[in-house]
């Protein structure tokens, strides 16, 4: 989808008529979530504005961990050295003031502007900065406190996503398009993000940086297909994200720098292979065996064939030869050009440190990668809002 997007966003010129920016997403903060939701949204290959109430960036203060974020997102508006400079209001209404953007640059941030209202426009939103200027957007990401949206809207209160605790008594967890650890074994499912009878509107919490990612990346596949948000596809969504290499699943244990790390996503979120929960934290266990016991469910959960293997197979230890059987008879592979596949990947693909031995027992990152390659569970299956398996 990343390609996808900036092909075609580049193709599609930043209409300017008068006084009326148009984008196709209109991110509205001061905030981490606001900073980092536009920033997603525009390299996910959509126009994008970010409308803050302060003066330019500057990097003074900002949390550590959040550094590196902020020193690109500085980068990235400095060389471009063409944020939208509001005109100042002139009296001659025959001759409006132009503005002029250029197309090339998917971000733009509109720095210490205040809006004076915000509406409803068609399918979109309108928010309007003063009385000769206004921004229309697909889709807006507020990050903001929300009163005049909260007027516009005619509600009584709007609540912004956010992140629950991960448990498996639910398989909403599949469904995750954020996580957190920084506080714990917190996941975000798209359908919190998502608001009842509120289309194109997304919501988020002024710091919540984890959420703006995620806030970002469903803006913009709404705004690239020209759909609603309540039509978002999640596992095109869960793959934009990833590919960026933001988490779906909290393990604190796998860092973004593993050279397994997407496997492992991958299959934590399908819940094959689930992790240990000790004091408010999930650990992956990468280097820990892999049980029948743990498993066995799961798998039979995904696919029909499994069960009749596991029937087949009772109490057996879960080596490297017979997941070779089993991904071979699930997947209708042939188990010797598996077998001989498998070991050519072993350490140069998949920089295990382990060495090719069909009678080993697999440990969970092991297991999680071959699962990963030639089940595909996060991939070929689907998940409805619940997190229920659709096979």
């Amino acid at each position: 989808m990343k390609r996808l997007f900036f092909v075609f966003a580049c193709l599609i010129p930043l209409v300017m008529q008068a006084q009326t920016l148009k984008t196709d997403v209109l991110v509205i903060g001061n905030g981490d979530g606001a900073y980092s939701a536009a920033f997603q949204s525009f390299k996910s290959g959509v126009k994008t504005i970010l409308l803050t109430q302060k003066e330019q960036l500057t990097l003074e203060n900002k949390p550590q961990r959040l550094l590196p974020f902020y020193q690109s997102f500085l980068k990235r508006e400095t060389e471009n050295a063409k944020s939208l400079n509001l005109p100042k209001p002139k009296k001659d209404k025959k001759n409006p003031p132009k503005i002029a953007v250029d197309s090339t640059l998917l971000l733009n941030v509109i720095n210490n502007s205040v809006y004076s209202e915000i509406k409803r426009s068609g399918n979109g939103w309108e928010a309007k900065l003063n009385k000769d200027v206004s921004i229309r957007a697909k889709v807006l990401v507020m990050a903001d406190a929300p009163d005049k949206l909260i007027a516009a809207l005619k509600i009584s209160a709007l609540n912004p996503a956010k992140l629950g605790h991960l448990n498996y008594a639910e398989n909403i967890y599949r469904t995750s398009i954020a996580s957190n650890t920084a506080t714990g074994a917190d996941f975000l499912s798209l359908y919190n993000l998502l608001i009842p009878d509120q289309e194109n509107l997304i919501y988020i919490s002024a710091n919540s940086f984890e959420t703006g990612p995620a806030a970002g990346a469903t803006a913009a596949y709404a705004a690239f297909f020209d759909t609603k948000t309540s039509l978002a596809n999640l596992k095109r969504i869960q793959g934009e994200l990833l590919s960026y290499k933001h988490a779906l699943m909290p393990f604190e244990d796998i860092s973004p720098v593993d050279s397994n790390w997407l496997a492992i996503q991958k299959v934590g979120i399908t819940g094959i292979i689930k992790a240990e929960l000790k004091q408010g934290k999930a650990f992956f266990n990468p280097e820990k065996e892999v049980s029948y016991d743990e498993i066995k469910q799961p798998i039979k959960d995904y696919y029909y064939k499994a069960q009749i293997w596991f029937d087949d197979h009772q109490n057996v230890p879960i080596n490297l030869e017979n997941t070779v059987a089993m991904v071979s008879y699930v997947g209708n592979k042939s188990a010797d050009a598996t077998k001989n596949e498998l070991q050519k990947k072993w350490n140069k693909s998949y920089k295990f440190s382990s060495m090719y031995d069909l009678k080993k027992v697999l440990t969970r990152r092991e297991f999680a990668v071959i699962i990963n390659d030639y089940l595909k569970p996060f991939d070929d299956v689907n998940v409805d809002k619940t997190g229920r398996v659709i096979r």
